[in-house]
């Protein structure tokens, strides 16, 4: 987090130090609020500590620019894809999807 030249808003502070804590976190925020500071966040944890992490975007151009960015800084092996259209690497540490796959693979249990 010390990469960033700007200070954080309290829901990503809180949102930050509740995983650092173990603790599961959703953030929802208008487009443009910051929630990618916590999910970044997340993301780092789970690949320092060995832990899976899913990354939500709304939509599929979304995920599959943030599937890129995270790939270029863990590398394809620890980084995996799901939308309607693309199936990478699944059961990767960090899987980006979309919600809607998110969303169905909780109704199928």
């Amino acid at each position: 987090m010390a990469n960033y030249d700007f200070g954080f808003d309290e829901f990503q502070s809180l949102g930050c130090h509740h995983l650092e804590d173990g603790k599961s976190v959703l953030v929802a925020a208008p487009t443009g609020a910051g929630k990618t500071i916590v999910g970044e966040f997340a993301t780092f944890l789970a690949e320092k500590n060995g832990n899976r992490c899913f990354y939500t975007t709304p939509i599929k151009a979304l995920s599959n620019q943030k599937y890129q960015d995270l790939v270029k800084l863990y590398g394809d092996s620890e980084v995996g894809l799901l939308t309607g259209d693309s199936s990478i690497n699944s059961e990767a540490r960090i899987v980006v999807m979309t919600t809607e796959v998110l969303r169905n693979m909780i109704y199928a249990g």
